[in-house]
């Protein structure tokens, strides 16, 4: 199974950060089911004509993530916690909720601004 990954070089997304949402993505949808082994970090660059810094980059922010794990000289792999994604935007759907409160905003006012910043970031890509 071969990983299908298109950067566009116009895009004023990072590199890496295209690489990093569409290996998501695809964990997500389940095209890259949990237990595949993604190419190395050097044979990947190489793939994608980017440098290796770039894929580090990368794979770090999924493994942050809880999309990848990396099992040492194993190799890195699609990790098994299919749902920690929605657990750390759930998590930080708490802590903005808690911060907004603390901040006297009403109910409305935070739902609003939280409503805008959604916009933008989906805008943004």
């Amino acid at each position: 199974m071969t990983i299908k990954i298109v950067l566009d070089p116009a895009s004023g997304t990072a590199p890496y950060e295209q690489l990093r949402a569409q290996i998501s993505e695809l964990a997500r949808s389940g095209a890259l089911p949990v237990g595949f082994r993604l190419p190395t970090v050097r044979g990947f660059a190489e793939e994608l004509g980017l440098a290796a810094n770039t894929v580090a980059k990368a794979y770090r922010a999924l493994e942050t993530d809880g999309v990848i794990e990396t099992r040492g000289r194993n190799g890195t792999f699609i990790a098994a916690a299919g749902e920690a994604a929605d657990r750390h935007a759930a998590s930080a759907a708490r802590e903005y909720a808690d911060q907004a409160r603390r901040l006297g905003l009403s109910q409305a006012e935070a739902l609003s601004l939280a409503e805008e910043a959604v916009r933008a970031a989906y805008a943004a890509h």
